[in-house]
């Protein structure tokens, strides 16, 4: 019987060209963004499954299409499970991505135009929270704290004056590119100041959550949202906790809000996730994902890069350039055409465009995925501080990318999806 990549090959075969390309540069480069994984084979296989030929508007037990009973027990086992490993009272699985979930939870419990306080974009917040060019910016009315000039870490004080001030409906903690803990229960007391409802956005650290290495936020906040791949290390989507009272607008506000038919393919493959991560290797290998940032942290700092709040709590840093006297963008490139892939990122304070940017994101779930540890970490530093020196050397990048897919080689991926 021949194999879905040989069907592909068959009948696509530029599509089947630049599956391949994408599976060698994953095979042979390092994966560094700290928004990115590598999914498990078993996800991958339900990601690819055939539940992707069936239309299940609605939620279990009440669709508006017929032939649902399977697709019913895939919905089940993943809310069931997600619910388990987050210890939640109500969950839905059908948000296509992590701003769709943000956005069914501003639309389920506030109305167009409330204040919302968030965490600034440029010091590390999301787009989904309150970007002027977002969806999010243009129809609720966000005003946003960041962190302190000092030591790059969130202003409490902050937080607390500008709720006083605004009276927000709701606050959102969680971010994009914050390396360090947050704390849900304070956020919680500056909620309750002002009566607001408190989000917290583990997108980024739900891997984490879910194995207890960071402070369980369920407890504290009406909603808790999160995207299913980074750390979780499942299929690229997204879900949404919340307490029971708003399960029913929650639901309602996914589905017809703002999202038709769920992606059942994408659901079992949550499923599969949620069942890998229940399993206690689940919690070392997120230990090794902190271990290894650590250690990349550290070691990036005895190279004397400038990394904001001097450090990580989780599995990402944030690399200030300004100090070597480059940009996030010329690091990129240069650091992409060594095999080692990053993201240009805002620093706190950035005194670059966006597109331009003075840092350089760094996260360490893909390789820990890979099973790289404390001495590939102290290599990967050692690769970067070399291309800083002389980012424009081509000859540098090239040696540097034949060691990075050396090394590569000894940690392989998907060997036999080639």
């Amino acid at each position: 019987m021949k194999t879905a990549k040989q069907f592909l090959a068959e009948t696509d075969p530029e599509i089947d060209s630049a599956c391949t390309g994408e599976w060698r540069r994953q095979e042979e480069g390092i994966e560094l963004i700290a928004s990115e994984n590598v999914v498990h084979p078993a996800v991958l296989a339900a990601a690819g499954s055939v539940l992707t030929n069936k239309y299940a508007e609605g939620y279990p037990y009440a669709r508006y299409y017929g032939g649902c009973e399977v697709a019913d027990i895939a919905e089940d086992l993943a809310r069931d499970r997600a619910k388990r490993l987050f210890g939640c009272e109500h969950v839905n699985v059908q948000p296509h991505a992590g701003s769709q979930a943000n956005m069914a939870v501003y639309l389920s419990a506030l109305q167009p135009g409330d204040t919302i306080l968030a965490m600034d974009l440029s010091h590390g917040g999301h787009l989904t929270h309150g970007s002027a060019v977002n969806f999010s910016g243009r129809l609720f009315n966000f005003v946003h704290y960041g962190v302190r000039k000092e030591d790059g870490r969130i202003d409490m004080d902050e937080v607390e004056k500008k709720a006083l001030e605004h009276k927000p409906r709701m606050i959102v903690c969680g971010a994009s590119a914050y390396p360090r803990e947050i704390d849900a229960e304070a956020f919680r007391k500056a909620a309750d100041k002002v009566g607001a409802l408190l989000m917290f956005d583990i997108a980024h650290i739900a891997g984490l959550v879910a194995a207890k290495l960071h402070k369980d936020p369920v407890p504290w906040c009406d909603f808790v949202t999160t995207t299913t791949h980074k750390t979780l290390r499942g299929p690229r989507g997204g879900m949404v906790m919340c307490r029971a009272e708003y399960a029913k607008a929650l639901d309602k506000a996914i589905f017809p809000g703002i999202q038709g038919g769920p992606l059942m393919h994408i659901i079992a493959a949550k499923a599969v996730a949620f069942k890998l991560a229940l399993e206690p290797s689940f919690r070392d290998y997120q230990k090794q994902i902190l271990v290894n940032a650590k250690a990349l942290a550290d070691a990036l700092m005895g190279y004397g890069f400038d990394l904001v709040s001097k450090g990580t709590d989780n599995h990402m840093m944030l690399i200030d350039l300004r100090n070597k006297g480059l940009t996030g963008k010329v690091m990129e490139f240069a650091l992409n055409e060594a095999g080692l892939t990053v993201n240009k990122n805002t620093v706190p304070f950035d005194t670059e465009k966006p597109t331009v940017t003075s840092g350089i994101r760094l996260g360490t779930p893909a390789v820990t995925t890979r099973g790289f540890r404390e001495p590939e970490m102290k290599r990967i530093a050692a690769w970067i501080d070399r291309i800083s020196k002389d980012p424009g050397n081509e000859s540098l990048r090239g040696a540097i990318k034949v060691e990075v897919k050396e090394l590569c080689s000894k940690f392989p991926l998907y060997a036999d999806l080639a």
